[in-house]
């Protein structure tokens, strides 16, 4: 009863802490004009704040403090600390804005983390140190244990800032693994663990509903946000595949192989990454090259709105987890859960890209209707949204300012209209040249318009957006 009270109390003040600084986080960015701005490889349209991580620290710090001190309060005894992951924490936070306000090149990055890993092994005094049983093998030297954590947490952390390309995904994925990984530290009374993970799930709650839903009050992580979820991603692998693991037992006793349900729970960022740098080396380019050849991106290329392209990545997750979690229930042996992890992980993540990327190249019937769906998935301008939009943004005191862009998109769907009037069938580039409409504003009034039934799609290009339209029968 103490453990649950212990971790809603926290989660509340994490998340409450959040809500009360993301606004001035917010500001200070605008004001300091600390935004990342759109270029060929990004996909949002003008500048973004890029503080949004500094705001989910503050709340996690804040839920973290309130956890310790309720422990003791409600126990009367001291918790293992998490200083030393706070620690590393704070160094990740530290790289990641100097990276999103200058820039560091990838070695100074990768310098600072693999010393920041082996700072907390050796603070700690925890690390991959056991396979649990898989392949026979358990307990191994540390000097073996140590290269083997810096490279897996090294991977982690790229993998987690790699991920992030899309409005929700990397939050929404590391809401998701907090929630796993709490649920375990939580059923073995690992009471630090287990309120870290639910703090950082409900700190990142608020930043995601202003990520996803938020118009003027939108933040991305940055590089300072997505270091530190990988950071604390890899402290939860360390303290579940530790020889000392308090899951150990409970592992054991119910055939979950630990190795298999981390990846299974990591499947999205570790597999993806592995097979966009293999994908670049294969090119012979840096496997760091920036590039559009994530699992997102072939869902956005599709037409597929970033909402419902996170919604999509989230199920997949979820589904490998529920996979796995099905063939330890069925009692398969611990090789065989981590062969099927790794099975479907390829077979989702991997065929799902080129699937639809072999698809895109050959401009199939099968493209045409998940163009289709994608139009429909864009409900950026309901009612409904819009409201929720409003409210979000509130705060800022811009809310005055809907009533002027609504009035214009009204003004540019009606010249849209007017321009298509007598004609039985309008290429979208002649609407961008000669209706008077901002160019860069047809496609999504376009998509807009298909939505609410006003126009219809004749023909989509490869990149799944009309190409050619028409008005419905009147």
């Amino acid at each position: 009863m103490n453990t649950a009270i212990i971790v809603i109390l926290s989660s509340l003040v994490a998340f409450f802490s959040v809500k009360w600084c993301y606004f001035k986080v917010l500001k200070i960015a605008i004001a300091n004009s600390l935004v990342d701005n759109p270029d060929a490889r990004k996909l949002q349209k003008r500048p973004i704040p890029v503080l949004g991580g500094i705001a989910v620290f503050f709340g996690l710090i804040a839920g973290v403090l309130t956890g310790a001190c309720m422990t003791y309060i409600l126990t009367l005894t001291l918790q293992r600390f998490l200083g030393p992951v706070l620690c590393a924490i704070v160094i990740m936070i530290f790289t990641g804005a100097l990276d999103d306000i200058q820039g560091l090149t990838p070695r100074a990055r990768f310098f600072v983390e693999i010393a920041t890993i082996i700072a907390l092994i050796y603070a700690s005094g925890a690390c991959i140190d056991s396979f649990h049983g898989l392949w026979g093998i358990g307990d191994f030297s540390w000097w073996i244990a140590v290269p083997l954590t810096v490279f897996a947490c090294v991977g982690i952390i790229n993998a987690v800032n790699l991920i992030d390309g899309v409005n929700g995904l990397c939050s929404g994925l590391c809401i998701l693994y907090s929630l796993l990984f709490g649920a375990m530290f939580l059923k073995v009374d690992d009471i630090p663990d287990a309120v870290l993970a639910f703090s950082l799930a409900a700190s990142a709650t608020p930043f995601l509903f202003h990520n996803v839903f938020g118009k003027r009050s939108r933040m991305f992580l940055g590089d300072a946000g997505t270091l530190m979820l990988g950071m604390i991603m890899c402290w939860f692998t360390i303290n579940i595949l530790r020889s000392d693991s308090l899951l150990k037992i409970n592992a054991a006793h119910k055939n979950y192989d630990m190795i298999a349900m981390v990846l299974a729970i990591l499947s999205v960022p570790v597999f993806d990454t592995i097979r966009v740098m293999t994908q670049r080396m294969y090119h012979h380019q840096s496997p760091f090259h920036p590039d559009k050849t994530h699992l997102h991106h072939v869902f956005i290329r599709a037409g597929i709105s970033h909402s419902v392209t996170t919604l999509l990545i989230l199920s997949i997750n979820s589904l490998i987890v529920l996979i796995w979690f099905v063939c330890a229930k069925l009692r398969a042996g611990l090789d065989l859960q981590l062969y099927i992890v790794i099975f479907y992980s390829v077979l989702l993540i991997w065929g799902i890209y080129f699937l639809i990327s072999w698809h895109e190249r050959h401009h199939t019937s099968f493209m045409h209707r998940l163009a289709i769906f994608g139009i429909k998935s864009h409900v950026g301008h309901t009612r409904q949204w819009l409201a929720l939009e409003r409210w979000l943004d509130e705060p800022l005191g811009i809310e005055y300012r809907y009533e002027d862009e609504e009035e214009v998109e009204v003004q540019d769907r009606t010249k849209i209209l007017d321009f298509m009037k007598g004609k039985a069938e309008v290429y979208v580039s002649d609407i961008k040249a000669r209706s008077g409409v901002d160019p860069d504003e047809v496609d999504d009034l376009i998509s807009r318009g298909v939505s609410k039934g006003l126009l219809i799609v004749v023909k989509s290009g490869p990149d799944g957006l009309p190409t050619i339209i028409t008005l419905p029968e009147e």
